[in-house]
């Protein structure tokens, strides 16, 4: 295995783990500024107003993307012992 073919896994699985948790993070960053607006709008500063919410749209995104995700992990994977077995990452 040479450094460019160490290189360009390691990007391919950077790439991969930014793209497959992507949309969870932007779940938890809405469902955020939405409970903050709230509270600035009403001035109630409860802690847990913020955390409850956000786990559970947390939870549920992962529930729904959960599928997708695993297939962008296994695509990754085949093509991964594709190269091992082909000796290119030996």
């Amino acid at each position: 295995m040479n450094d460019a073919q160490l290189i360009q896994t390691a990007q391919e699985a950077l790439l991969i783990t930014m793209q497959i948790s992507t949309p969870v993070l932007m779940v938890g960053l809405i469902v955020g500024v939405a409970i903050a607006l709230l509270q600035a709008l009403t001035q109630v500063q409860e802690i847990t107003l913020v955390f409850v919410p956000k786990i559970m749209a947390i939870f549920f995104s992962m529930f729904v993307f959960l599928p997708w995700m695993l297939n962008v992990l296994v695509i990754f994977m085949e093509s991964l012992a594709d190269r091992i077995i082909s000796g290119g990452l030996v």
